[in-house]
């Protein structure tokens, strides 16, 4: 037997998750691995930055979605990823992480398959069962209706298989695998070693700490922003900011016409290059997600810029510190760091590099039945 796995990519954020499985995919002969980009993260330039580093290929179908609302980025991507279903009629779909491009993905499939003798494509969600408990992000919505959707279900962390077991998800569906984003970061980490963005931006390995900023609930506002602001101005007193800014948080800086020339503010940077300036970095402030994992791995201090973490073990064995909004607790926690006080962490389980290898040996198995 011969199988086509879909594997999607739409945002910067999978295109780390997803290179390890198409990469891993490939040593199956009887797997043929077909990647869709839905272009949910428009940037062509540094969305090819990103390809390039990670070795991916050139994707074999671009959607072109471009931006919207939820809505209508959700409604166009199940509207062109529906024909490519069509005519390729896959085997399985595997899709990554929690942006809109996952669940509009996972749903077009579940409506494919509808009125179908054969219950396929199989949907495989990677990166299952993390939970903020938070219904006011997007990506919560998208996680919970692509979890429901799933057949295969890979969790990252222990928590994930808690959660969907709670939400009625039977265990044979679940496989805790370890972390896809974490098999990158182990598998081009000396490579980004090599990576000359230091001495382009005039930077010394730990002397200067890493933000990134980009939730609508942090930048959206003036008043929160402003507040950020107000700490990470009394922050660079004490050492330098690097800021790779997002493309949304710098509309929202022009169209408030809040003050920002204290921090060293760069475009957003490939992925290499961020690698190496997150693992030389005295420590991160972040409202990412993943970078809360990466920066555990790296060992490196993290303050999450948020009220809750869908990635709890990153707090309970990684480096991460939530601190949420209150300028005053932000840089409380930073001058703790400064002069010290730094947390320490332990590495997850199975965060061992393999996590791709068990995927595509579990769906080999699972297809091949």
């Amino acid at each position: 037997m011969h199988y086509t796995a879909i594997i999607v990519v739409g945002a910067r954020p999978n295109f780390m998750k997803a290179a390890p499985i198409f990469t891993q995919c490939k040593k199956f002969h009887e797997i043929t691995p077909i990647l869709v980009h839905t272009g949910q993260h428009y940037d062509k330039e540094l969305s090819r930055v990103f390809f390039d580093d990670l070795k991916l290929p050139k994707p074999n179908f671009y959607l072109g979605v471009g931006s919207g609302t939820h809505s209508e980025q959700s409604g166009q991507i199940m509207i062109e990823f529906e024909k490519i279903l069509g005519k390729l009629d896959p085997d399985i779909v595997v899709v990554v992480g929690d942006v809109n491009s996952t669940l509009a993905c996972a749903l077009a499939t579940a409506k494919y398959r509808c009125g179908k003798h054969k219950y396929s494509p199989v949907i495989a969600h990677v990166e299952a069962g993390l939970r903020s408990n938070d219904w006011h992000m997007p990506e919560e919505v998208n996680r919970r209706l692509t979890d429901a959707l799933a057949d295969l279900l890979f969790t990252t962390e222990l928590s994930g298989q808690e959660n969907l077991v709670k939400e009625g998800i039977t265990s044979d569906k679940i496989y805790h695998v370890g972390n896809v984003m974490i098999d990158s970061l182990l598998s081009y980490k000396k490579q980004a070693e090599k990576s000359c963005i230091l001495e382009q931006l005039k930077l010394k390995k730990i002397e200067y700490a890493v933000l990134t900023m980009h939730r609508p609930e942090n930048v959206d506002a003036k008043e929160t922003l402003a507040g950020f602001l107000a700490a990470f101005e009394k922050i660079s007193k004490s050492i330098k900011i690097v800021f790779p800014v997002h493309p949304r948080t710098k509309k929202m800086f022009d169209r408030h016409g809040l003050k920002t020339d204290f921090l060293k503010a760069t475009p957003p940077l490939g992925y290499l290059d961020f690698l190496k300036l997150l693992a030389n970095a005295n420590f991160v402030l972040t409202d990412s997600g993943g970078i809360q994992e990466e920066t555990t791995v790296l060992n490196i201090p993290c303050l999450t810029l948020r009220e809750n973490t869908e990635r709890p073990v990153t707090v309970d064995k990684g480096t991460n510190i939530i601190v949420g909004k209150d300028p005053d607790s932000i840089v409380e926690q930073v001058g703790k760091i400064l002069s010290g006080e730094r947390k320490r962490g332990q590495m997850p389980e199975f965060w061992d590099g393999k996590a791709a290898q068990r995927i595509c040996k579990i769906v080999f198995n699972y297809l091949k039945v």
